[in-house]
C-alpha cells in the first residue's frame, strides 16, 4: 500500500496538530509538512526534497491567506492537489477555489472519516466533489450564459467513454477493467483529454463537461463511493 504524503496549512496550531495525529494514525497516510500560513507553506515547499501528494489548505490565515497561496501553488506546483478545509463554506469561496484548481472542498466541521475518504479519493481519482459542492458548481454554471460548444474539439468514442467514467469518479484501473484496456492506455486517453480540452487536471475535466454538457452525468453517479 502506497503512503499518501500530506501537507497541512492552517494558522490554528491545535487544528494542525489534531489533524496530523488523526491522519498519521492511518497506515497509508503521512503528514510530512505543517505550515502556519501561506508564506510559511511556500517557504517549506521550496525546500522539500519531494513534493507532498496532497495539501489540506485553510483560507483565512495571516501574512498570506489560502486564496493567495493557492494562486502561487497553481503557478509553481501545479501537480500538488489542493483540498480546501475551511469555515468559509459559501458559494463564492467554493467557486473561486475550484477555479484556482482546488480538487475538493470541505467545511471545517466535517467528520474525520469524510476527510480521510476525501484524501484517498483525491489521491486515487484526482478530485472529489461531494453532492453539496457539485450542486454549487452546477448552479454557478446555470447562472452564467451557457458557453457555445467548442465544435473544433473532436473526441473519439473511446475518449468520450473514458471521460464519462472519469466524471463518475472511477479510478484508472477500474476504467481499464470496464473498457477491457490497460490502465496505461487509460492514462494516455486522460492526458489526451487534458490536452484537447485545455484543462489543468481531472477536476477541470468535470467542470468542462458540466459547462459544455458534453456528457449527461447524473448527480448521484458523480458521488459514488
Amino acid at each position: 500500500m502506497k503512503t499518501i504524503s500530506i501537507a497541512i496549512a492552517d494558522d490554528e496550531a491545535l487544528f494542525r496538530k489534531g489533524m496530523s495525529l488523526l491522519l498519521n494514525a492511518y497506515e497509508n497516510l503521512q503528514v510530512d509538512l505543517e505550515a502556519e500560513d501561506g508564506e510559511d507553506l511556500l517557504e517549506k515547499l521550496a525546500t522539500c526534497e519531494q513534493l507532498p501528494n496532497i495539501l489540506l489548505l485553510d483560507l483565512k490565515m495571516p501574512k498570506m491567506n489560502g486564496i493567495e497561496a493557492a494562486k502561487r501553488i497553481q503557478q509553481k506546483y501545479p501537480t500538488l492537489k489542493i483540498i480546501v478545509i475551511s469555515t468559509h463554506f459559501s458559494r463564492a469561496f467554493i467557486i473561486n477555489m475550484i477555479e484556482l484548481s482546488a480538487v475538493a472542498y470541505l467545511p471545517k466541521n466535517s467528520q474525520p472519516q469524510e476527510v480521510v475518504e476525501t484524501i484517498e479519493a483525491v489521491y486515487e481519482k484526482g478530485f472529489h466533489y461531494n453532492t453539496e459542492v457539485l450542486a454549487i458548481i452546477r448552479e454557478n454554471i446555470i447562472s452564467k450564459k451557457k458557453p457555445k460548444a467548442q465544435f473544433s474539439v473532436e473526441l473519439t468514442n473511446r475518449e468520450k467513454e473514458v471521460l464519462r467514467l472519469i466524471c463518475e469518479q472511477y479510478t484508472a484501473p477500474e476504467i481499464a477493467e470496464k473498457l477491457f484496456i490497460s490502465a496505461r492506455t487509460v492514462d494516455g486517453h486522460r492526458n489526451n483529454l487534458l490536452s484537447k480540452l485545455e484543462c489543468r487536471n481531472v477536476a477541470g475535466l468535470v467542470v468542462y463537461v458540466l459547462q459544455h454538457q458534453l456528457i449527461d452525468i447524473p448527480l448521484l453517479k458523480i458521488n459514488r463511493k
